[in-house]
């Protein structure tokens, strides 16, 4: 599955060239010992299960003899992103990190420990998933719609609560801008992670959720959730029933995100081509596409420069909604 598959190509010409060096490029020189892929979250998580998959196709491959992944959790998904600094450019050294790292903390942190566009090289996308907003049964049966949902918060703002991955990642602010868009305002409740704040929603301890869309599938097969929207701007092939947020009326609330794999700054365009033909290939894998489909990720591959431009495009959309939403890190 390639970018374009998920409406991410910006320059095809540029693309094209891009991967025509990447063919001479993955001749240049035999595989590397070992390539180690950091992510800056625990095992058993999607970041972490994306680089397992990856890593398991790149064994004895051209690229490489062996790889492995290293788990850097903390901060956020600061930690690994900023132990790229420094890092080994010959290819042995990769990281994979969901976007917001680096579109989203560039803007709410006065101090971050990392340069998003200095520190890292882009190598490839990895994946691409859509958000969707669910209630559980502290919200009544008849809420069938993010309309529906806010109208109910209005008439009952002491229930007007949502909770989402963590502050100051997509989840949150989608949250933020549903409430706007609707004249009330939700009150957010951070979580560290989807997992908890799924089990507190269907337990009622929490009237909605904010997260990626996979992280509520098996409980609204099992009746103990239901979506009320999903972000992308189509609706999503793991939830197909469920209507976008732009169908029910909040057209500027179109979000996706993506999963990235990056060598350090500085790493030589050759290297970065070599690495590039390499992740592609694994994430061309049916194993690897149909185990993140179980999450409900895509699989989705680019060019490197294809990855720079969304990388851009992705870090000026979100300046200025942190800015209007008037987060910080410290708020």
């Amino acid at each position: 599955m390639t970018v374009n598959r998920r409406h991410f190509l910006g320059a095809s010409g540029v693309a094209l060239a891009a991967l025509g060096l990447a063919g001479r490029a993955g001749a240049q020189n035999g595989p590397l010992d070992a390539v180690k892929i950091v992510t800056g979250f625990p095992p058993g998580g999607t970041s972490d299960t994306l680089c397992r998959r990856v890593a398991e196709n790149l064994r004895g491959s051209a690229f490489t003899k062996s790889a492995l992944v290293e788990n850097k959790p903390g901060a956020g998904g600061q930690i690994a992103v900023q132990s790229m600094k420094g890092a080994p450019t010959d290819g042995s050294v990769l990281l994979q990190t969901p976007a917001s790292m680096l579109m989203i903390y560039p803007h709410i942190y006065k101090n971050l420990a990392y340069n998003a566009f200095t520190d890292v090289t882009a190598v490839t996308l990895g994946c691409t998933f859509d958000f969707g907003f669910c209630v559980g049964p502290a919200v009544p049966d008849s809420i069938k719609d993010i309309p529906a949902f806010l109208a109910w918060c209005k008439a009952n703002p002491e229930k007007a609560n949502y909770g989402s991955p963590g502050a100051g990642a997509v989840p949150h602010f989608i949250g933020v801008l549903l409430g706007k868009a609707g004249g009330v305002e939700l009150k957010h409740v951070a979580y560290r992670g989807s997992a908890p704040a799924v089990q507190d929603m269907v337990a009622g301890q929490i009237q909605a959720v904010s997260a990626p869309v996979g992280e509520f599938i098996q409980q609204v097969n099992a009746g103990k959730a239901r979506f009320l929207g999903v972000s992308g701007a189509q609706r999503s092939r793991f939830a197909p029933n469920v209507p976008t947020f732009a169908e029910q009326g909040y057209k500027d609330l179109v979000f996706s995100e993506w999963f990235g794999f990056f060598a350090p700054g500085g790493t030589p365009a050759p290297v970065v081509q070599r690495a590039n033909t390499a992740l592609r290939t694994a994430l061309e894998q049916k194993d690897v596409i149909d185990g993140l489909a179980v999450m409900g990720l895509e699989a989705t591959s680019s060019t490197p420069d294809q990855l720079a431009v969304l990388l851009k495009q992705s870090y000026d959309r979100w300046g200025p909604i942190v800015k209007e939403i008037g987060f910080t890190a410290d708020s």
